[in-house]
């Protein structure tokens, strides 16, 4: 499957970068400079990322994910992941990051991630 990053600027200020496919070794540092330089080039009041269509997240993309926390905390900015599906909740919760990342779930379409 490919995998394929979207950041998309909101009226607001707020950026919003959408994931769809698997997070891992393959993509991770993408996936964490995806944040990095939506932080940078936008300077925005918040950084949402969308894991709606991601399929798979292993230890090097939960590693991303706390890298673009720490860029926006950096800049100043608010920081969640939304869309999880159930078992990437879980692994979420087992490592503890849900509060970290402000969990908020968004009641779409459902989700087919899987978690390592």
């Amino acid at each position: 499957m490919e995998n394929s990053i979207r950041t998309t600027l909101a009226d607001d200020g707020t950026v919003t970068v959408t994931i769809s496919g698997e997070i891992d070794f393959s993509n991770a540092d993408e996936v964490s400079q995806g944040i990095r330089d939506a932080v940078a080039d936008w300077s925005p009041p918040s950084v949402v990322v969308d894991v709606r269509d991601a399929t798979f997240i292993d230890s090097t993309g939960l590693g991303a994910l706390i890298e673009g926390y720490r860029a926006a905390v950096a800049s100043r900015a608010g920081f969640r992941v939304v869309n999880p599906s159930d078992t990437f909740r879980r692994v979420l919760a087992v490592t503890g990051l849900s509060d970290f990342f402000g969990l908020i779930e968004t009641i779409d379409a459902p989700s087919q991630a899987t978690g390592a």
